[in-house]
């Protein structure tokens, strides 16, 4: 029997992109191959008890160490030794440095390396000193988009061809729900009737700063979501509204409800947010930089990251004219709709097996 191991130590906390990305494989890859058995590796803590319908359905161990921790890598090669997998496939950047096995590897971006600048140097030198030299030798490698390709086949010195792209999805569960759940959530979230959502994080290339100086002139209050404290740290007004990390469910309420979605992130492998804020048929305006370009492409407006103007004069666009509103409303549930989960799943699957030789 084939023995795969997927990497979840990364899922703890506030659910991120590459969590979501882990776990959707974990619970969508299984089912497609029963004869094959699939193990979860997480965290010493284990995964958190609040993911619902993510929480992963397959046998889950527990590692000794946390994920990018001083003692990951010799606790991580123990852990492997001990499974013994016929394939290990590691969904973040962290790759087993000191486990010889057969790997495939998800790599989604190359921020530790292309904005050192903004990154701590034990993270620029684990990226190039631990990733690059591992990712050279696994049996397949895969990215989630084409600007991710080119980038970490240049900062890493791979060959292009050696990243397979194969994007992120979108669950069913982001759609465009009832006006009658809208209203409710802005009632429970203390939420005005019209107002401009903006996500993110206090990451430097996230570049949510961008939106300070224009916060207070946009023709609707902005609520920023983008963790606790956030409104303080990037040192946004006062009369910014700041909501605490969402459910699912309550995250989809929060996009459909919204005039406008503003995702300003000059540096994304993949940008899910934008993609889940389409889903739920909300304007979406978002940088012209990154994988953005690929994702929202014309179902949305791509604004220059670092002009706060052009932010400002996008969103009052979307406020003023209420036909464009429904038309970035429809096309960007139109281009959601190309990205699915199960697509993913599959097609990482088949990854798998021609790893193996099985195909």
């Amino acid at each position: 029997m084939v023995k795969v191991v997927i990497d979840l130590r990364m899922v703890r906390g506030p659910l991120h992109g590459i969590a979501r990305y882990a776990l959707e494989l974990a619970r969508r890859i299984p089912p497609l191959e029963p004869g094959w058995q699939f193990v979860g590796l997480v965290g010493p803590d284990g995964v958190p008890e609040e993911l619902g319908d993510l929480a992963p359905r397959i046998p889950l161990v527990k590692t000794g160490a946390e994920f990018l921790s001083p003692l990951e890598q010799p606790t991580l090669a123990a852990s492997l030794l001990k499974l013994a997998p016929d394939l290990f496939h590691a969904t973040s950047f962290s790759l087993p440095a000191l486990w010889p096995g057969p790997l495939v590897a998800t790599i989604h971006d190359a921020n530790h390396v292309a904005l050192t600048e903004s990154q701590s140097r034990t993270r620029t030198a684990y990226y190039r000193f631990v990733v690059g030299p591992r990712a050279k030798r696994a049996k397949a490698l895969v990215t989630v988009s084409e600007f991710s390709r080119n980038e970490i086949a240049r900062h890493l010195a791979l060959a292009p061809e050696r990243l397979q792209v194969i994007a992120n999805g979108v669950d069913t569960s982001f759609r465009v729900p009832p006006a009658s759940e809208l209203e409710d959530f802005r009632a429970r979230r203390g939420l005005p009737e019209h107002y401009f959502a903006a996500i993110g994080s206090t990451k430097p290339h996230k570049n949510l700063r961008v939106l300070r100086t224009i916060a207070s002139s946009l023709p609707a209050p902005l609520v920023l979501l983008a963790g606790r404290g956030a409104r303080r740290a990037l040192g946004f007004e006062e009369s910014v509204i700041e909501l605490s990390p969402l459910p699912d469910a309550d995250l989809v309420r929060f996009y459909a409800a919204a005039l406008g979605v503003l995702v300003p992130s000059h540096y994304e492998g993949f940008g899910l947010p934008a993609l889940e804020a389409m889903a739920c048929g909300a304007p979406v305006i978002a940088a012209d930089a990154g994988a953005h370009r690929e994702v929202v492409g014309s179902a949305g407006l791509l604004v220059d990251p670092h002009d706060p103007a052009a932010w400002r004069d996008a969103a009052q666009r979307v406020f003023r004219d209420e036909e464009l509103r429904r038309s970035l409303s429809q096309a960007g549930v139109a281009r959601a709709a190309r990205f699915s989960w199960d697509d993913c799943a599959q097609r990482t699957l088949q990854v798998y097996r021609r790893a193996l030789g099985l195909s």
